[in-house]
Formats: structure tokens, C-alpha cells, sequence
């Protein structure tokens, strides 16, 4: 009996082996073959293949920060973890990922059935803007694409000013009135408040007439965009909206005085100034850093009831740095 016991433990085992022998042969008789096809493209068609090789790599860190999403939700539930409490890494990785999923889904399900693939990359070469997340973008196309979202954004900042100009007729207080109409006539003329001059006026944007839930439905359309939030929506959706993602940016600056900005990478810098509303691309690391140290200068101080004012300082501070106008004209 003990021989017929080890005489199939033997055959298992080799059975076992041979198994994994197999998919071994399997997986890099496939590697072979890929990295034939991908010469062939490379050598034949080489704008083909590097929409190819775009979506690959792409789809390879969408993976991965699926991957760290997953574990840091894990984190969040197993250990109770809040997401005001997270690392700032966290928290941006989080934030960066909604927004990016949501954009992804089509793409991912297109892609899905055999040979559905060669539409994606269709798409991604006529529609790469406005079908694909940055994922998937070549790096000269994050660097124009950023560039064309900024001076979209930017094309609001007039009409932002206007409107505070405009409300500022509601206000009783006259010294508060002044400080407001002194501080857009500032940064019209080309000028940078300095962070006292805004904080002076801070009472008027927590609660009426430019608190989150008291600025009229015109104005917050014209706020909106500040943020890439879509302004074509009912009047109390884009005031939640607006709440919801104005919450999350201060709570994202405070994770981020915790760690400290000095502790960024140049990526992450330049990443964390886009996201705040300036176009870092043409600026030197200094010149990034300097003005995110003057933003968290002025979001550390502000509650969550005062955020309408954060929003607004998305162009009290970028539009004119560091030199002039020139994203709002």
C-alpha cells in the first residue's frame, strides 16, 4: 500500500511538473510571438505602433493604479481609515482615479470583444482628447492637451471677476465691498494679490452672497469649469458638485501641508499646481514650488464653510503668475 501511495505521489508530482513545464513553453512562445508583431509594426508601421505601444503601456498602469486603488480602499475599511485621514499620496491617487475611471469604462468595455482593440486605436488616433484619459496619451499630447485644458479654463476667469464685481453691490458692509471690488480690479489689471488681500475678504464667501450654497446659479456655472466640472447641469447639481470637489481639494491641501511640498517629486509638483489651477508647464521647479507654498499659505488657514473662497482663489493666484495676463485675455 505505502508503494502505490508514493507510486502516484510520484506520477502527481510529475504531472504537476509537467503542467507547469507547459505553461511556461505557453507563455513564452507568446512573449516570442508578441515581441515579433511588435517589430513587424515598429518596422512597417511605425505611427501605428506607437498608438500601440501607448495603449499597452497605458492599459498597464491603469492596471497598476486599479491595483493600488483596491489596496488602498482595503486599507480604508479594514482599518477604519477616513479619506481626510489619508496620505496625500493616497488621497490624490483616489481622486486622480474616479475621475479617470469614469472616462475609461467605454474604452475598457470597446476593447473587451476580439479584435475590438484595432477600433480603440481608431478612436485614440482621430478622438485622443476627448474618448482617452491620460493614460493613454503620447507625452507630447499631455503636454498640448494640458495646455489646451488650461487656456479653457482660463477663458473663465474674466467673466469670474465680473461677477464678483457684480454681487459685490450686495454687500452692506462698504469697507468689505472695497477690499472685494480692490482685490478683482487687482488682478485685472495684470497684478498678484498677495494672500492677506484675498483672506481680508473671506467673510463674503462663507456665507452670503458667494458662500458654496449662496452664489446664484449664473456664477457658479462660471466657477464650474475652474474645476473641469461641466456647467450644463441643473442649478443644484452643480452647486453639489462644487461643494463636493471643494471640499476635496482643501482636504487634499491639508494632507498635503502634513507631508510637506518640499517632499514632491517634479512630477508630482507640477501635477499638484495643474490640478489648483496653473499651467506649471512653462514654469521653472522654483517658480512651482513659490506658488504652491503661497496656496497652502491660504487654504491651511480656511474652514470647510469657507471653500467658496478657494475655488475663487483658483484666479486670484493663477491668473496673472507670474508675469501678466496672458491666459486672460
Amino acid at each position: 500500500m505505502c508503494a502505490s501511495l508514493r507510486l502516484l505521489l510520484c506520477r502527481l508530482y510529475s504531472s504537476s511538473k509537467a503542467r507547469r513545464g507547459v505553461g511556461r513553453y505557453i507563455s513564452s512562445s507568446l512573449k516570442w510571438a508578441n515581441n515579433k508583431y511588435e517589430g513587424f509594426l515598429k518596422r512597417r508601421f511605425p505611427r501605428f505602433y506607437q498608438l500601440y505601444h501607448t495603449f499597452v503601456e497605458g492599459f498597464k498602469l491603469l492596471l497598476r493604479d486599479s491595483k493600488d486603488v483596491q489596496r488602498i480602499k482595503t486599507k480604508m475599511f479594514s482599518d477604519g481609515v477616513k479619506f481626510q485621514d489619508l496620505p496625500y499620496r493616497e488621497m490624490e491617487k483616489l481622486r486622480q482615479f474616479r475621475r479617470d475611471v469614469v472616462k475609461a469604462v467605454p474604452l475598457v468595455v470597446i476593447s473587451i470583444p476580439p479584435f475590438a482593440n484595432y477600433l480603440v486605436f481608431v478612436l485614440m488616433y482621430f478622438f485622443p482628447r476627448q474618448l482617452l484619459i491620460p493614460h493613454f496619451w503620447t507625452p507630447r499630447q499631455q503636454v498640448e492637451f494640458r495646455a489646451l485644458y488650461n487656456s479653457q479654463r482660463a477663458r473663465h476667469h474674466r467673466p469670474v471677476l465680473r461677477g464678483l464685481e457684480h454681487t459685490s453691490h450686495q454687500v452692506k458692509d462698504v469697507q468689505l465691498q472695497r477690499r472685494l471690488n480692490d482685490l478683482c480690479a487687482k488682478v485685472q489689471s495684470g497684478a498678484n494679490p498677495n494672500v492677506s488681500e484675498i483672506l481680508a475678504v473671506r467673510s463674503l464667501f462663507s456665507g452670503p452672497p458667494l458662500g458654496i450654497k449662496r452664489m446664484s446659479v449664473d456664477h457658479m456655472r462660471h466657477v464650474s469649469p475652474l474645476l473641469f466640472l461641466t456647467p450644463r447641469l441643473p442649478g443644484f447639481l452643480i452647486g453639489r458638485r462644487l461643494n463636493s470637489h471643494a471640499l476635496e481639494l482643501l482636504q487634499l491641501d491639508r494632507a498635503l501641508g502634513r507631508l510637506g511640498p518640499h517632499q514632491l517629486s517634479d512630477s508630482e509638483l507640477r501635477q499638484a499646481c495643474y490640478a489648483r489651477g496653473l499651467n506649471s508647464d512653462g514654469l521653472g521647479v522654483d517658480q512651482c514650488r513659490d506658488w504652491l507654498s503661497q496656496w497652502l499659505q491660504l487654504s491651511s488657514t480656511l474652514k470647510d464653510s469657507e471653500v467658496s473662497l478657494l475655488l475663487h482663489s483658483i484666479v486670484f493666484l493663477s491668473a496673472n503668475y507670474p508675469t501678466g495676463l496672458k491666459h486672460s485675455h
